[in-house]
């Protein structure tokens, strides 16, 4: 659980600052769950250029709450919670200087959003928090006031959770989190966990990764996973301790986290799994009379395929349904073995290129559509799926023909612009498994909505 707030302050010499307005958000790592917004009378001047920088003067406070009288809804608020904060040495040395003056002492462990920042989004011009959300797209209101920086912050700090490959902010929550000596509830995890699409992670008491997975259905996998009788099953019930999750709406979008993550974090129950998730491909060649033809192989060639499939069976019914949809020859499709016409031919529904009887040409065209169709070869486009939410959409980012990241967006503009949208894609590896990845989801999912780039 985690604290995101932002502190006003009087200015004035270090240490001698008091709190104008604070701003907490309670966020578990998807939502708010709590929330506390208050102007505070700090009973000291406030500095004229601080006036100026956040509009609160000395008459808006008159009337404000002093720290004594908020001081326990803080605690409460912050209680068993990581503070996040942009530049948080800042605000937790403020907070606890005023609980100090109370006689307190406020302990809390923090997390910066400039220093996380500055690792999963390096090389930005700016990291001051106007000009970094402004640079990522994020909507931003009453800069420099608590509520809308602290805002603010919760929106990039839900960015970087997405941005973290490696769950290094999501293991470190978890290794502070109290422990018990007592073998967790199941059903108590199974409660927490949505029935949305997403990735779903797996802790032991430590906080590491045992296993990883992607689910359309969160909760139910996770209650398939606490009650089989298999070895693997077993294991993880004596070892799990807590399961964290990303929801990710598009199954896309679960697909290649799933696959980036178990490459990035090895846990021990998905190193036996997936070595190959592709077995079969989809390979074009020239033949003598100059006709492309098109054929399945092993996925384990040099050549470069037109895509891929988990299986024979899968690749075989693709060929056939092709063939049909691009009134393709049998033959030269490697769904009919002869010497002679192919069998569409004889019931006059082939043009006879199997004979050479088709000009290669007219063929040659239709072949080359299919492979427009089924290969991103060369593309720059972006694919656009479903997001976390209704306002929502997930993007990903293809440029040359090569997988550069995915990430989320809810204002067109943000996607419009190529220097916003590339830094609110959270880059990723091109690799075999991506490649297979993104071409199955296309064949399977027709609806997909594709920006061309060029």
């Amino acid at each position: 659980m985690y604290a995101i707030l932002d502190i006003e302050t009087t200015g004035g010499k270090f240490n001698e600052e008091g709190i104008t307005e604070i701003a907490i958000y309670q966020f578990d790592g998807h939502k708010v769950t709590d929330q506390f917004i208050s102007l505070v009378n700090p009973e000291r001047e406030i500095q004229p250029f601080v006036v100026n920088l956040t509009g609160i003067n000395s008459n808006m406070l008159k009337n404000a709450p002093k720290f004594y009288e908020v001081a326990k809804r803080i605690v409460e608020i912050t209680e068993d919670c990581i503070i996040v904060a942009h530049n948080s040495s800042f605000d937790y040395r403020i907070l606890k200087t005023e609980f100090k003056r109370l006689g307190f002492p406020f302990k809390r462990k923090t997390l910066c959003t400039v220093e996380l920042s500055q690792q999963l989004i390096p090389d930005m011009p700016s990291y001051s928090l106007g000009k970094l959300t402004r640079a990522l797209g994020i909507p931003m209101s009453d800069r420099h006031r608590a509520n809308g920086d602290a805002m603010a912050t919760v929106k990039l700090f839900k960015m970087l959770l997405n941005k973290d490959l490696d769950k290094v902010i999501v293991k470190d929550a978890i290794k502070i989190e109290k422990k018990s000596n007592i073998a967790p509830n199941l059903k108590d995890i199974i409660e927490e966990l949505p029935s949305d699409t997403g990735v779903y992670y797996i802790h032991n008491v430590n906080g590491e990764i045992i296993y990883i997975g992607k689910s359309n259905n969160i909760r139910k996998r996770i209650i398939q996973h606490f009650t089989g009788t298999n070895s693997k099953s077993k294991k993880i019930q004596r070892l799990v301790s807590t399961v964290t999750y990303e929801k990710t709406g598009s199954e896309l979008a679960a697909l290649l986290k799933e696959s980036a993550e178990i490459k990035a974090n090895k846990p021990i129950f998905n190193r036996a799994l997936r070595r190959t998730v592709f077995t079969h491909a989809l390979y074009s060649s020239t033949d003598d009379n100059g006709y492309v033809n098109l054929f399945i192989d092993k996925s384990n060639r040099e050549d470069t395929p037109i895509t891929t499939f988990s299986n024979r069976a899968s690749a075989k019914n693709f060929m056939f349904k092709a063939a049909e949809d691009y009134n393709l020859c049998q033959k030269l499709t490697d769904l009919y073995d002869t010497k002679t016409s192919c069998f569409k031919y004889e019931v006059k529904e082939c043009h006879g290129a199997c004979i050479n009887e088709e000009p290669t040409v007219t063929y040659n065209e239709r072949v080359h559509s299919l492979i427009e169709k089924y290969s991103y070869a060369n593309k720059n486009m972006l694919i656009i799926d479903k997001g976390r939410d209704i306002e929502e959409k997930s993007v990903f980012l293809i440029e040359n023909g090569i997988f550069k990241g995915m990430g989320f967006f809810d204002l067109n503009y943000q996607i419009n612009n190529r220097s916003i949208l590339t830094s609110l894609i959270t880059p990723m590896e091109n690799n075999r498994d991506t490649k297979h990845i993104i071409q199955s989801y296309m064949r399977r999912n027709k609806r997909l909505k594709i920006i061309d780039l060029n």
